[in-house]
């Protein structure tokens, strides 16, 4: 990855980057204005949230997520990896982030060492899909920047991403249900 996207990311810049799963629009939690970027460029419906990426389970605590036992478990269980889990979050600062007003925001352990090592040097960042809504997410950055051309503040190219979307699902108490099958199969 470009060395300075660490930089640009903590001065509310949006880009694309290589996840675990697909190419994302990524930019700081911490950012409301890079938060509506993303939205205004993708043409985001206000109703979704993102799923936020984050470097370790610890940093749940900082979205006011408290794991039950059989979060616990399934965390150890399915992350890292291509996994992502809706937990309801209480951070009146973050507000901003829960798009739908639902109380719950989608968070992502990736596996993947260098986008560890990016989330480590900026906090989570939100990593909807690279695209503008309802078209084929990017597999590469040419198509990437089909979508959104200059109206980002950078790309950086992992190749061809050929992959299925994050498995979806929300953990209340003791129950989880899967809310999209994707990338990973919950037994």
């Amino acid at each position: 990855m470009p060395e300075d996207i660490a930089g640009i990311l903590k001065n509310n810049g949006i880009g694309i980057l290589p996840t675990d799963t697909l190419y994302g629009l990524v930019g700081s939690v911490y950012s409301q204005v890079a938060v509506e970027r993303i939205y205004e460029i993708k043409k985001r419906d206000e109703n979704k949230s993102p799923i936020i990426l984050i470097f370790s389970v610890e940093e749940l605590k900082d979205f006011g997520v408290e794991l039950t036992e059989t979060a616990k478990k399934f965390t150890e269980k399915y992350w890292p990896g291509k996994v992502s889990i809706i937990f309801n979050f209480h951070n009146e600062k973050l507000s901003y982030v829960d798009k739908n007003n639902s109380g719950t925001l989608a968070f992502r352990l990736p596996d993947k060492k260098d986008l560890i090592e990016l989330l480590r040097q900026t906090g989570p960042l939100i990593a909807p899909s690279a695209n503008v809504q309802g078209m084929t997410p990017a597999k590469n950055i040419a198509e990437a920047k089909k979508y959104f051309g200059n109206t980002i503040d950078f790309y950086s190219d992992g190749g061809e991403l050929i992959s299925e979307p994050s498995t979806l699902v929300k953990i209340n108490k003791d129950s989880i249900e899967v809310l999209r099958e994707g990338a990973v199969k919950i037994l």
